[in-house]
């Protein structure tokens, strides 16, 4: 695991000189604390061939498989194909295996080496072969062109930006903006998309010019042409017939080879444990293919419904575990800029806030963990999938649709439980007449059309571009056209929702502490495999993940398979009203405030005292808010 930076350009004028390359790459040192590497080619006129561009790559590593000749930037045998490389591919060893055959000759013991040989090979087309997570830059001198590429379901994040003569792409935006003369200008349809989903979509940045990578694709910089092409076009649209018996004999060993494969590393490994299915099967494999105690942490909270260790204690005590437990306090004043510098675009999952804690708690025992994600994408885990299905039903008779838009119940009080069914329907009855695709953006959406309507100034708004937010969701809904409506939700946020928040959380939490986190669910043969199954295996009766416990019933505590569904989530709206509310007030209130800029601040003051008048819930709205605020004051100074 570590942080890749780099650039090529057709113009002398516009190289990256030695000093300027040691910048960038020491913008991600968190990223890899235990070594760094650079490689540096000037731009040279070759009569009567044609001229090569300068380049430059730049590399910090994390040593976690061959920590003694695993260094990069590397190249082949004759120095014609150079590699900077963030990520693990899980099998290197067969890949190194038939390269070997074919006459390759190897240097070191890392995966890194089996990517420059097979892209000899096979050229651009070597990342469809590739199992693991990965942020790629390739310079081939002979063909005078530089390859970028992005996993599959965007693991490891690839942020670019194209300039006439020059390409310059690193891991983290933070990296690019080391080189003189870059210009910050915000986008405004990044903020319109941001304000809806609480993290910017690729393939957009939220200043003008970059580019984030988007998974699954690779792009070709040549003689002055960029392109970008997907090595990864999964069809969602079929299903696979199966029996229920063999699904859940293919799912074990499909999840157990998933993990196998994951545990290879030098450097001691653990597992985050939340006491949900997900985490727990994870952790429940890794000590069965460990033979040994395996170390867990878990993070909790004071207040009851957001509090997840003691779930997470019994799955502890039950597989034997090295288990440790981090409280979180409403300490995000405090740590607020350290989010805002290390996630360099706005992100408002306020559960980034816990996976910081988790993080840091957990390096300082291991430097390798194991998590539960996309276990709920896959497998139908998040409740909103039930709000899908009934949905579904409500399509079907009409009469039903009609009762549960009835303003009434937005009147009524909803009280203070995260869990309270009364604010679960309210939020489904206000986009019950939507069609499915709309409806379900309305549930998802921190801040719905409407609201951002209110919320922009007229200026804004005349800034903000034709393209609609809601078309990054529907087009990635469409994968699966002709499926279920839960299984296009779930594919949906496959595709979106894990890559951009998910991925993009733990990915920036982690490395800021130095740790390389690894998702088993995310398997690309897993996910092909479970992309397939029948929704009536994975939800039925409102109950989700059938299909796991299918497969793994005797693997856990029979308390944690029928436990409610918690989610990772954060009492801001109870923190808004306690600890945090000068921080809110301070962000969002005051005259020269930078949102106000883009915010109406008469809307942004209703919002706050609707929120502490307790009319509505508007927690993750503010939080949003207050990001953006601070986002704005640590990236764009005035």
């Amino acid at each position: 695991m570590c942080g890749i930076t780099g650039a090529i350009w057709s113009d002398p004028r516009l190289a990256i000189e030695p000093a300027v390359l040691e910048r960038m790459t020491a913008a991600l040192r968190h990223r890899g604390p235990d070594d760094q590497g650079q490689y540096a080619s000037d731009y040279r006129l070759r009569p009567p061939y044609e001229p090569l561009p300068g380049v430059a790559l730049g590399f910090r590593r994390l040593a976690i498989i061959d920590l003694a000749t695993g260094a990069q930037p590397l190249s082949n045998e004759d120095g014609s194909v150079w590699l900077v490389f963030n990520g693990e591919i899980y099998n290197y060893p067969a890949l190194r295996h038939r390269l070997e055959g074919a006459g390759h000759t190897f240097r070191s013991q890392s995966d890194s080496e089996t990517i420059v040989h097979l892209y000899e090979d096979e050229g651009p087309d070597c990342f469809r072969h590739l199992n693991g997570m990965f942020a790629i830059a390739i310079w081939d001198a002979r063909q005078r062109r530089l390859v970028l590429a992005r996993d599959r379901l965007g693991e490891k994040p690839l942020v670019y930006r194209r300039e006439p003569s020059r390409l310059l792409f690193a891991s983290e935006l933070k990296s690019l903006l080391e080189v003189p003369g870059i210009e910050r200008e915000i986008d405004p349809g990044a903020v319109d998309a941001y304000l809806t989903y609480q993290y910017v979509p690729h393939p957009r940045s939220i200043l003008r010019g970059f580019s984030k990578l988007a998974p699954g694709h690779f792009a070709i910089w040549q003689d002055g042409r960029f392109e970008t092409r997907p090595f990864w076009t999964p069809d969602f649209r079929a299903e696979r017939v199966v029996t229920r018996p063999d699904a859940a004999a293919e799912l074990r060993q499909r999840l157990e080879t998933a993990v196998r494969t994951r545990l290879r590393s030098d450097v001691p490994l653990g597992a985050f444990l939340s006491g949900g299915i997900d985490s727990s099967l994870i952790a429940a494999l890794m000590r069965r293919e460990a033979g040994e105690r395996v170390k867990t942490f878990t993070i909790g909270f004071s207040i009851a419904d957001f509090d997840e260790t003691r779930y997470a204690r019994q799955v502890a005590t039950h597989l034997g575990t090295e288990h440790r437990e981090f409280q979180v306090t409403p300490d995000a004043a405090r740590i607020l800029e350290s989010l805002v510098a290390h996630y360099d675009e706005p992100f408002a999952d306020s559960s980034a806030i816990p996976t910081w804690h988790l993080s840091r708690l957990t390096r300082e025992h291991v430097t390798v963990a194991l998590t539960g994600d996309g276990g709920d994408e896959l497998f139908a885990g998040y409740p909103r999938y039930k709000a899908v299905a009934l949905g579904g039903l409500l399509d079907r008779i009409p009469g039903l649709r009609e009762v549960a838009r009835a303003g009434l119940w937005q009147r009524l009080p909803d009280g203070g439980s995260q869990r309270s069914w009364l604010r679960k329907w309210k939020r489904f009855s206000a986009a019950a007449a939507l069609p499915p695709r709309r409806r379900y953006l309305e549930w998802i959406a921190t801040f719905n059309e409407s609201r951002r309507a209110e919320l922009y100034r007229d200026d804004f708004l005349e800034r903000l571009p034709e393209e609609d937010p809601a078309e990054f969701l529907e087009h990635a809904w469409s994968r699966a056209a002709g499926r279920d409506p839960v299984t296009a939700a779930s594919l949906a946020d496959l595709t979106t929702y894990l890559p951009c928040d998910l991925m993009t959380k733990v990915d920036t939490a982690s490395m800021a502490h130095g740790l390389e986190c690894r998702q088993p669910f995310l398997d690309p043969e897993l996910v092909e495999f479970a992309a397939a199954l029948p929704i009536h295996f994975k939800l039925r009766r409102g109950v989700g993940k059938r299909l796991l416990r299918d497969a793994f019933g005797d693997l856990l505590p029979s308390a944690i398979w029928t436990r409610p569904k918690m989610g990772f989530g954060v009492p801001l709206e109870h923190w808004f009203r306690g600890e945090l509310r000068p921080l809110a007030e301070d962000s969002l209130l005051p005259g020269d405030a930078r949102c106000h800029a883009y915010f109406r601040a008469d809307t942004l003051r209703r919002l706050w005292e609707e929120h502490l008048a307790g009319r509505f819930n508007h927690a993750y709205r503010l939080w949003s808010l207050v990001m953006f605020e601070h986002w704005l004051r640590r990236w764009l100074p005035s």
